[in-house]
Order: structure tokens, then sequence, then C-alpha cells
């Protein structure tokens, strides 16, 4: 709560907290003032909590689905997907209607369908494979194709084209206004929903697949509901702000290292917890007042050495 109200008030313009505490109460305020807080802050602190916990509760699902601690919820491809939905718009400039290409709705509905592509594509192969590990390789081959032909068409693109579609890759927060909320919001409660739903599956699978399958779990079902959570928060939240990194690979981490456990009723919701915090804070470090930084920077500086410490510890053993 301390860091929703410290990302509220700072920035290029600080807003007192009893001036918060005004518009809230709808008190007489600066006007200037009201409309920064509630039509650019409010929904942007916001934005931040939906990402970071989405993004830290998808990085728990694909670092249990495939017990690996450097998975992260984009390993799927479906970052990806979201990417190309976004290059496919922003670089047909040449075929499209000015008005479509440069339309924030155009280029959310674009990621949208290709995260939804690449996951439409991953779930069905996930009844088809008999193991995580194949699955995950899948995955990273469906990444991979759609990476590829962003870089084609990178390569035949103008520059300003290039440009805009890397300013998206850099990701940002303040994109999201309160139209855009009330499509992120749901889809957000759903994959959390589907996450909270499978908690004691997901323990099941921290002791291998024959095991939760000896217990009665449908391995089948549960990769499935898996991806599909996975792919609501990661693919909407990638939608809407671009691609985050490192924040589902390192929020994990620093839940079972504060908490000492592997069991999902306590991880679920510390990751929740931390994720907001984390992308709460790094959104007041890119506020600062000379400069306005990209949220994809910030979370790596925080993230990146996690993963660096995950490995030296690793090999340590």
């Amino acid at each position: 709560m301390v860091l929703f109200l410290v990302d509220l008030a700072w920035g290029s313009i600080h807003i007192s907290l009893s001036e918060i505490v005004s518009v809230f109460l709808g008190k007489g305020a600066n006007g200037i003032n009201s409309e920064i807080l509630l039509n650019f802050r409010l929904p942007k602190a916001i934005t931040a909590v939906l990402a970071g916990t989405s993004l830290s509760v998808a990085g728990l699902m694909m670092q249990t689905l495939f017990r690996n601690p450097l998975a992260d919820p984009y390993i799927l491809g479906v970052s990806s997907g979201a990417s190309l939905g976004v290059a496919l718009v922003m670089m047909a400039s040449a075929f499209l209607p000015i008005a479509l290409v440069n339309s924030g709705w155009a280029l959310i509905v674009a990621a949208i369908i290709g995260a939804s592509i690449v996951l439409v594509l991953v779930v069905g192969v996930s009844f088809k494979v008999n193991n995580a590990v194949s699955l995950l390789i899948v995955g990273i081959m469906f990444g991979t194709i759609a990476g590829s032909i962003v870089s084609v068409l990178q390569n035949f693109s103008n520059p300003d084209a290039i440009k805009l579609f890397v300013i998206w890759s850099l990701g940002s927060l303040s994109a999201v206004t309160w139209s855009y909320m009330c499509v992120l919001l749901p889809v957000v409660i759903l994959g959390l929903g589907l996450a909270f739903y499978l908690q004691k599956k997901l323990d099941g699978l921290l002791l291998g697949e024959n095991y939760a399958s000896g217990l009665g779990i449908s391995i089948a079902k549960t990769r499935f509901l898996i991806v599909l959570s996975t792919g609501l928060l990661a693919g909407s939240i990638t939608a809407f702000t671009g691609p985050i990194a490192f924040v589902g690979v390192a929020i994990p981490h620093i839940a079972r290292g504060l908490f000492h456990t592997s069991n999902h009723k306590i991880l679920l919701p510390a990751c929740l917890l931390l994720g907001a915090s984390l992308l709460l804070i790094c959104d007041i470090i890119s506020q600062l007042p000379t400069y306005n930084l990209p949220i994809n920077t910030i979370s790596a500086l925080f993230g990146a050495p996690i993963i660096i410490w995950i490995i030296l510890r690793r090999t340590a053993r």
C-alpha cells in the first residue's frame, strides 16, 4: 500500500499525500493534479500491480511445470507471438490505413491474436507430447519461428516503423487507460483464479509426473490448465504493456528464499505481493524527475543479477 501511494505521488510533478486523499474523497483539489492522478498515475499504478502479480504467478507455474529454475512466463513463445502480431501491424503501414496503424486498440488486438495463436498451438501440442521437456522445446521453437518472422519484417520495413516497434518492445505501463483496464482486469482475474485452483496439483507436480499420476492428478489436464493460465496472464500483460522481462523468473526465487518453502499455498500469495511490489518499485524508479526510463530496463536491472546468482548457486552445488 505504501509503494502504491508513493507511485501515485512520485513523478515530474509531485502530488502530496494530503492532496491524493482529497482527490479520492472528492474534496477540492488542484484540477491539473486531479487529472494527472486519476487518468494517468492511478491506472498506471494498477497496471503495475496487475503486471507484477500476473508475470510472477505465471513464472512460478512455469518453473513448477518444467522443474526448471530459469523458466519464465514467456518460455512458451507467448511473448514472441504477441510481438509478431504487433510487428505485423506496425510494419504493414504500406498496406493498412494510417489511423489503424496508429490505433492503440489495433496493436492490442494484434498482440492478443498473436499470443493466442501461439497459445493454441502449444495447448494442442500439450495433448500430444508425453513430457514437459518436449513441451518446453516446442514452445521455444514456436517463439523462435515468431521471432524470425519479426526479423524478416524488420528487414523490409522503414526506419520509423522499426523505431515504433523497438519502443513498444521496451515495455510501458502508461499505455493502459481506463477503457483498456476494463478488458485487462477480467482476463488477469481469470488467469489468477485458474492458478489458485491448481495450487494442490502444482504441489503434486513437484514430486514428479509419475508420482502425481499416482495421486490421481490428470497430468494432461493439469498441463493444459497451467498453459492456459500462463497464456492468459502473460499474453494479456504483453498485449497491453509490451514485454516486461525478468519479473517472472526472479520473483518465485525471491518468494522461496524468503519463506523457505515450496508449498504453492504460500508461494502463490507471496508471488502476488512481491511481484506487485517489484513492479511498483520499478515504476517509481522509472519516473525519475529528469528522465522517463523504460520499465523493461529497470526490471532487467533487478532480475538479471538474480538469474546470475541462481546459476552460480547451482554450479557451486
